[in-house]
């Protein structure tokens, strides 16, 4: 609490906390209860899947991009590792050529072309080992009888300083040869060689290098910290890779499964869902309704969870699952309503594409709940700025409106998808992101930074939230209907976003102001427990920190943010609370980046939730102070009486900057002390996150 007094103080040049008038005053009313918060709201996701979790060490593994290419990457391409090295010819660039004749997987295989005295092959550097740990892996080879060919893991420049796996004569038929090693150094720049020398030529099908300790081909220290935030939930393949993925391509031996573009193709639906078992963690999978079509969709609600009788489930117990995976919660798309992604079309005719799909899926397995990929006029406002604004393209069309679009316009994709195919939509997803640092001038019609406080930018991506829940309401006015169904919100991509103003995309910002927008956001789902049934952060699996091999060490404040809520929050009720310092309006512009009224309690400039646990035995209150400075109030608890000795976790930063980082203790961490009773006066530290918990005395 000083580190975090201190850094306050250091800080307020910056940033000006504007304080309530007279004192603040919360009220507790616990004969209001409201709808249990479903434990799936604590939801992970990633995209595509194997951008950091998987433990493969080397970067396209299958030689989806040519080697020599002078080409950049593509975008994204094979995202998350420190640095992305690519393999390089050894010798002359001319003795490695791409087989497209005999390929082993994919579309091409390198081929290297021999000579007898010097080594001809392909390298990749930039390998990370770690003293004393182990490593296993494979590689495929054919070629020539002549062929003499050396795998080599180098570290240094002496005699000694690699290790050497001499290959069998080869024949024309591909090997399997594998791969186990020792690391003797610390290095972040070993290099992995095949060569040979000799007459003809050899094939590389396709090579792999992975930790020893990775679990079922997970990192092991990633997969220690997810269950120890406890995701609920996974959502995989997501994002606007799933718009043009074939789930059948992700199916059988590894090794053979074609590369899609930055992803090598090793998870698909059986290590997805053997992630999930290692988490505890429900699966929510995402189908293709870009490219994809009802057919494939049916087929893979069979393969997924169909019996081991029918045609689908026979493939699945041949690639090793007899028993069904019984997937109940689906995706159907992502983001269809933009003109950026695979496959988009017009409302009316995307409508129709999703009512055939949900039929064709529901006719295989009637139990499953699936979730539409619209999106009200606010998101659709939000997305096309951004595009035109921060992300520019040759290939996206005129932007001839003024935003915000209008409710039940053609950009009104909620209202079309709810119009023509409400009993075929269980949930809707809502993608709600926010630029802190950034309000929307209508006048302009442009993003502008207004160099707004903390508490400020952290309210902007719950406002976003608010807009979805307004939106709701008025779709029930125009479509009645709706008010006798059971549909629910599934926040299923959310975060901040810090966008570069001369349009070269997204920055990542670590410190402070992602966290506190995190923990506003995650109460105002607790609050709206009756509408909301899901969500996953889109950078949830991101939300470690990793040490120089890449694997998880520890937590950043988001993701401790998220351990925090989902330990005191799972099933609770929330209960009624009041205040005296209403929300104020935060700059923006309505159904664009906010909505036409404020979120967050009437507690100014705290953000305060109050909740029974599941079993109504403990009282939890949780108070966010997204200022520099802190803040105190009085309670007042109307219709509970609390046992004397409770416990507090508190998670406090001592500066806006504050991140924790690898090799470095831990900046910010959740303290739990115990308290003798709620006082009078609750002080807040700045830049906070404080949960109180009490036996119920009367219960």
């Amino acid at each position: 609490m000083v580190a975090s007094m201190a850094g306050a103080a250091i800080l307020q040049q910056k940033m000006i906390a504007l304080a309530p008038s007279g004192d603040l005053r919360i009220t507790v009313d616990v004969t209001a209860v409201g709808e249990p918060v479903n434990p799936l709201v604590f939801g992970g996701y990633m995209e595509p899947a194997t951008t950091r979790v998987w433990a493969e060490m080397l970067t396209d593994r299958k030689f989806f991009r040519a080697i020599n290419d002078t080409a950049p990457p593509p975008p994204g391409f094979n995202v998350g590792r420190v640095q992305l090295h690519y393999w390089k010819s050894v010798g002359p660039a001319t003795a490695v050529e791409m087989d497209k004749a005999e390929p082993f997987v994919g579309d091409h295989t390198p081929r290297i072309s021999l000579d007898k005295a010097e080594a001809h092959g392909i390298q990749q550097e930039g390998i990370r080992l770690g003293k004393g740990k182990s490593y296993v892996g494979r590689i495929y080879l054919a070629g020539d009888p002549g062929a003499k060919v050396v795998v080599r893991l180098v570290w240094g420049s002496g005699a000694s300083d690699s290790k050497i796996f001499t290959i069998p004569s080869l024949t024309h038929v591909y090997r399997k040869v594998p791969l186990t090693f020792t690391s003797p150094v610390d290095t972040q720049d070993a290099r992995l060689e095949i060569v040979g020398t000799g007459s003809g030529s050899f094939h590389i099908g396709t090579v792999s290098l992975m930790p020893s300790d990775n679990v079922q081909g997970f990192r092991p220290g990633m997969v220690k910290l997810f269950k120890d935030v406890g995701y609920a939930m996974a959502k995989w393949p997501g994002g606007n890779f799933v718009s043009q993925y074939d789930w059948r391509d992700g199916l059988g031996d590894r090794d053979k499964r074609a590369p899609r573009g930055r992803e090598s193709n090793d998870v698909g639906i059986h290590e997805f869902i053997a992630f999930c078992k290692l988490l505890g963690s429900e699966p929510y999978l995402a189908i293709d309704s870009g490219y994809g079509d009802d057919y494939s969709a049916a087929q893979e609600v069979e393969y997924v969870n169909g019996p081991a009788t029918s045609p689908m489930g026979k493939l699945r117990a041949a690639n090793g699952h007899p028993e069904p995976f019984n997937v109940r919660l689906w995706c159907i798309g992502n983001e269809m309503y933009g003109f950026w992604q695979a496959g988009h079309m017009s409302a009316n005719q995307y409508a129709e594409k999703h009512v055939r799909i949900v039929k064709a899926m529901k006719k295989v397995d009637p139990t499953i709940k699936v979730t539409s990929a619209g999106a009200t006029p606010a998101e659709l406002s939000m997305m096309t700025q951004e595009n035109k604004q921060f992300l520019p393209n040759f290939w996206w069309p005129p932007f001839l409106n003024d935003l915000p679009y209008k409710f039940e316009s053609i950009n009104d994709y909620d209202y079309w998808m709810l119009k023509n195919g409400a009993d075929y939509i269980d949930h809707i997803s809502e993608h709600t992101y926010a630029y802190p640092e950034l309000s929307f001038d209508e006048k302009k019609q442009l993003f502008v930074d207004l160099h707004d406080p903390l508490q400020t930018q952290a309210r902007r991506m719950t406002n976003r939230m608010g807009q979805a829940l307004e939106a709701w309401e008025i779709y029930k006015e125009k479509l009645p209907e709706l008010k006798s169904k059971n549909i629910k919100f599934i926040f299923d991509e959310w975060g901040t976003r810090f966008p570069n103003a001369n349009g070269t995309g997204m920055t990542r910002r670590t410190g402070m102001v992602m966290p506190m927008s995190y923990a506003l956001f995650m109460h105002e789902m607790f609050r709206h427990s009756d509408m909301v049934a899901a969500s996953t952060p889109t950078s949830s699996f991101n939300l470690i920190v990793t040490d120089d091999m890449g694997d998880g060490v520890g937590h950043t404040a988001a993701g401790l943010v998220i351990k925090l809520m989902r330990a005191h929050f799972s099933s609770a009720l929330p209960v009624q609370l009041g205040g005296n310092s209403p929300q104020p309006v935060v700059s923006g512009t309505a159904w664009v980046d906010t909505g036409t009224k404020p979120t967050g309690s009437p507690t100014y400039p705290l953000d305060v939730l109050a909740a029974f646990s599941a079993d109504r035995k403990k009282f939890i209150l949780s108070v966010v102070n997204p200022t520099v400075e802190a803040q105190e109030f009085a309670p007042q608890m109307n219709g509970v009486k609390l046992r004397g000795r409770g416990k507090l976790s508190l998670l406090a930063a001592p500066s806006v900057e504050a991140e924790n980082e690898p090799g470095k203790e831990p900046l910010i961490k959740i303290a739990e002390n115990s308290v003798t009773a709620l006082p009078n006066r609750v002080q807040v530290p700045p830049i906070s996150v404080s949960v109180y918990e009490f036996d119920v005395e009367n219960g």
